[in-house]
């Protein structure tokens, strides 16, 4: 049997965004079918595999994209989503091959799981930009996401911490009022998306926050405590609301994470 870690590996290693979302579709059905050997005997790589577009900028560097409904303003919209769908892939697959033999068997489940919503999630987001005549790559993507990945690697309570408890939290607060511009725009079909990827992305957050909770509480500390700890030592940007507290709330990220800390 093809150990977990190769197989994870491998997804990680697969640079067309394609191919990469059916090998991170297939790595999570094998393991739901036990076809993978529990084993974790090979690294994970520090950085996965990405294609040569889009180009990757800072966020300094980034273009506006600007809050008009223009059809340029739109494809900008739509080729960040799914940028940020894309990475998200790969930070679901190197939680579970970084972290998974620490953490165990439902830990894995869980991630494995979240991995192929993200690639769900990019290629339905692909799939619209063809829609409208352009394509994932086409325009310039933020080159600062896989950050938080590289700065967590060696501590999976920092990990949880910050992907799933800021950065996803964070999709749980925009995605709400996007999805009603862009329903106001009289485009049903990408409001249909952003309401899928919401509820899915409620989970996340959940599994994250879920296990979050119990490292905490296993070592005798505070979750609330650690957690502003670690986002304090490992987050360089800022908590900032509004906040969307009944999905954070539904993912079990109660008020009293970030209250205080907020900026």
């Amino acid at each position: 049997m093809v150990s977990i870690a190769s197989a994870i590996r491998s997804a990680l290693l697969t640079a067309d965004p394609r191919t990469k979302c059916f090998a991170t579709r297939a790595v999570a059905r094998a393991w739901r079918k036990g076809e993978l050997d529990w084993s974790f005997d090979v690294s994970m790589p520090d950085r996965p595999a990405w294609p040569e577009r889009p180009e990757l900028l800072p966020p300094n560097r980034m273009p506006k994209r600007g809050k008009g409904g223009s059809e340029r303003g739109r494809i900008a919209l739509w080729h960040a989503l799914a940028h940020i769908e894309f990475v998200a892939i790969d930070l679901a697959l190197d939680m579970v091959g970084r972290f998974g033999e620490e953490m165990g068997r439902d830990f894995t489940s869980d991630f494995l799981s979240v991995a192929a919503d993200e690639a769900m999630h990019f290629a339905l987001l692909a799939r619209k930009l063809e829609s409208m005549g352009s394509h994932y790559g086409a325009l310039p993507a933020h080159g600062g996401l896989w950050q938080a990945a590289h700065e967590t690697r060696h501590d999976v309570r920092a990990r949880l911490a910050i992907v799933p408890m800021v950065l996803e939290a964070r999709g749980l607060d925009v995605t709400p009022s996007t999805l009603e511009r862009v329903r106001a725009q009289g485009d049903e079909h990408g409001a249909k998306i952003l309401a899928r990827i919401l509820d899915d992305e409620i989970r996340h957050v959940g599994f994250g926050t879920r296990h979050f909770v119990a490292l905490a509480k296993n070592a005798g500390d505070s979750p609330q405590t650690l957690w502003k700890s670690l986002v304090e030592s490992h987050f360089r940007g800022a908590v900032k609301p509004p906040f969307n507290d009944s999905a954070r709330l539904a993912a079990g990220l109660s008020r009293d994470f970030y209250d205080g800390i907020a900026s």
